[in-house]
């Protein structure tokens, strides 16, 4: 027989304390189940979110495609003259030849019947471009539209992507500098320099340039400059040609960097001041960081996060290029390409090249919406939540 006397309290007391212990880790479950099935929901909501918002992004950069395509189409109709006219017109001015002989002369040129109703024309034009095709020019018959931009576009390419990446780069290192010595000779010739390039017209300074080191002191051999490469110079991924073409391409790559790097410097003068006076940097003082590690790593790349989506935009009007620097220049780029379409009436090719010019802008938006999340942590998609 057992001797109860002999049984200690400890002994009692957890046989006693066995039920809540088990009642506790009961709850214990319940609460990891419940925290398990609301972390899962929030990942369900959350995916649900992302998906409606990069839909709706979508569908408005679609919207936005289809609206401007459909008023381009009607626009371009509104600009005095039809291709035919105009072509008449300087067979008569240019030539001597009567109406009758022009007129026919168009008739059998053009592949473009005036007298075909807009809206028939409007739904041939979107059907076309449901399978890709941007039509024929109509003033070279024949030519595809898209041919005629892949032989332009790589020089606009060319050389405003140069300009803007040197432009940017010089920007914001130059930018960094003005706001670490504001107040100094370097800040206020700086600030003086972005205030005056910034609101000079990139097509007035190409004129300046043109006339003062072209003309008046005579630095800068004009007819050899014009054209994208001199006939002759073998095409390729090679040292020569591509000296040669950044030759031809001097005049406007100049003309876009001292017209945009102006603005870039005193973009990210501003945004470097206003990261300077945040608490984090002097948090970082205070530790005692490298001054090297918190001018890149703590101010130059909060610094530069407003500029991030001027950057991408810029990147999409890299492709419409510019009309009047291009045309001043004589340089064969996109440019170039809609300036003589407008001057011809070329339909199909203003359509084209403006439609081109519209994805690349609204592509470039897309990317800067995707992407700013990933390069500031701080920011959330907020069309997750509704």
């Amino acid at each position: 027989m057992t001797d109860s006397s002999k049984i200690s309290p400890g002994a009692v007391a957890t046989a006693s304390d066995a039920p809540f212990d088990a009642a506790a880790e009961v709850e214990d479950a319940e609460e990891a189940a419940a925290a398990a099935v609301s972390s899962a929901e929030w990942r369900r909501r959350h995916l649900v979110g992302t998906i409606r918002y990069v839909a709706f992004r979508l569908l408005r950069a679609l919207l936005t495609i289809f609206v401007v395509a459909t008023a381009t189409f009607f626009l371009v109709r509104l600009l005095p003259g039809s291709p035919l006219d105009v072509y008449i017109n300087e067979q008569i001015t240019q030539y001597g030849r009567s109406y009758e002989e022009a007129a026919a002369a168009a008739s059998v040129l053009f592949s473009f019947d005036p007298t075909a109703s807009p809206v028939e024309q409007y739904f041939s034009y979107l059907g076309n471009l449901v399978r890709g095709d941007l039509g024929s020019s109509i003033t070279a018959p024949g030519t595809p539209v898209g041919s005629m931009i892949g032989q332009y576009l790589p020089w606009t390419l060319f050389s405003v992507g140069i300009a803007l990446v040197i432009s940017f780069v010089s920007g914001v290192a130059l930018g960094m500098v003005m706001a670490y010595r504001r107040g100094g000779w370097f800040d206020h010739l700086a600030t003086a320099f972005g205030s005056v390039t910034q609101s000079i017209p990139s097509f007035l300074l190409a004129i300046m340039l043109i006339v003062v080191f072209g003309v008046k002191l005579g630095w800068l051999p004009l007819a050899d400059m014009r054209g994208a490469y001199t006939p002759g110079v073998e095409i390729g991924f090679n040292l020569t040609f591509i000296m040669d073409a950044l030759f031809h391409a001097a005049l406007p790559i100049w003309c876009y960097i001292l017209t945009s790097v102006g603005g870039w410097m005193l973009v990210m003068k501003s945004s470097t001041v206003q990261v300077l006076g945040d608490d984090y940097v002097q948090v970082a003082r205070a530790r005692g960081l490298r001054t090297t590690r918190i001018q890149y790593q703590y101010v130059g790349r909060n610094a530069m996060l407003p500029m991030f989506t001027a950057f991408m935009l810029s990147i999409g009007f890299l492709v419409g290029g510019s009309i009047l620097v291009e045309t001043i220049t004589r340089y064969p780029g996109i440019g170039q390409l809609l300036y003589d379409s407008i001057s011809s009436r070329d339909y199909t090719t203003i359509q084209g090249v403006l439609l081109l010019t519209t994805i690349s802008v609204v592509i470039a938006n897309l990317a800067a919406d995707f992407l700013y999340s990933t390069i500031d942590p701080r920011v959330r998609v907020r069309g997750q939540e509704g």
